[in-house]
């Protein structure tokens, strides 16, 4: 559970008495819920979903669409990590760096997870269904997609790459659901977040090279070793600046959007300097405060260039 949900769950009864006590238990589970998804990691691929879908429609407010695009990045991102909190039950409580999560504490079941993600999806679906027929098409590739990565750190080292897919898809997504039909900008931004994203969860994965090793499970770090795994990651990174500057020179985006990439650029550089083969200490910090500032940077990126300068894509 989160800090301040256990702050609210451990201070109210006493100020409320016991009769309000008795209400807090759904409060206290859909908190646990909250956690066991990592709801809050929807803000890596969130923003570039928006920067799409407000690009795509023109600048125009469309409230039903937008907050229909919200209702189906937010439940496939929660599908996706109920599933994979189901899928790696078992390991998970074999982990001491994730024994603490819900199911191995048992706040959780494991058919409760699975139950979660089947209503997810399908909120998923319907929400596809209601923007239009490609994304009501596209709508089980994506499930499949999302679906599909919690199995791969057992069969391939390449795992990052097919989460890194999984979050790509937010910005073509998106722009399919607003105007759907080809247009090189998401489909680039979509590059850059897959190789942004391999490269993050190649740092995250640092922290588990030993237990990986111990239980066979693939990963770039198992494979290589934390030294070689950081300069992979590294690696990647200068790659995901490549791929975001390729709209500079393809989609009319000028001098706001290149001055937005310069400082995603320092960002992922320092993520890389407080993360070292001999300190994986930070490595939480690059993985939320760092990503979480790199999508936002982006988005804004996007939109001021395409508000200040008057670009249409």
């Amino acid at each position: 559970m989160t800090r301040i949900g256990r702050r609210i769950v451990s201070t109210v009864p006493p100020l409320a008495g016991p009769r309000l006590a008795g209400y807090l238990g759904p409060v206290k589970k859909i908190l646990v819920l909250l956690e066991m998804i990592k709801i809050q990691h929807s803000l890596f691929a969130l923003p570039f979903a928006a920067a799409a879908a407000i690009v795509a429609a023109g600048g125009k407010w469309l409230p039903r669409e937008y907050g229909l695009i919200l209702l189906a990045m937010v439940s496939a991102r929660a599908a996706a990590m109920a599933f994979n909190r189901w899928a790696d039950a078992g390991m998970d409580a074999e982990n001491p760096r994730t024994a603490g999560r819900a199911i191995p504490k048992g706040e959780v079941s494991r058919g409760g997870a699975l139950l979660l993600a089947v209503v997810c999806a399908a909120v998923f679906v319907g929400a596809a269904a209601l923007l239009n027929r490609v994304t009501l098409m596209l709508s089980p590739v994506a499930l499949a997609v999302v679906l599909f990565y919690s199995f791969t750190k057992r069969f391939t080292a390449l795992c990052h790459f097919f989460l890194g897919l999984s979050l790509a898809i937010a910005p073509v997504g998106a722009w399919l659901a607003i105007r759907p039909e080809w247009n090189p900008l998401p489909w680039l931004l979509g590059a850059g977040v897959l190789l942004w994203t391999a490269g993050f969860d190649i740092l995250y994965a640092c922290m588990d090279v030993e237990f990986d090793r111990r239980k066979g499970l693939h990963s770039v770090p198992a494979a290589l070793g934390v030294p070689r795994a950081l300069r992979v990651a590294a690696s990647l990174h200068a790659l995901t600046i490549a791929a975001f500057a390729l709209p500079l020179f393809l989609c009319g985006l000028g001098a706001w959007y290149g001055a937005g990439l310069g400082a995603i650029a320092l960002l992922l550089a320092y993520e890389h300097l407080i993360v070292r083969p001999d300190d994986l200490g930070r490595v939480n910090r690059a993985f939320f405060h760092v990503n979480a500032v790199v999508s936002f940077g982006m988005m804004a990126a996007v939109l001021a260039d395409y508000y200040v300068r008057g670009s249409r894509l």
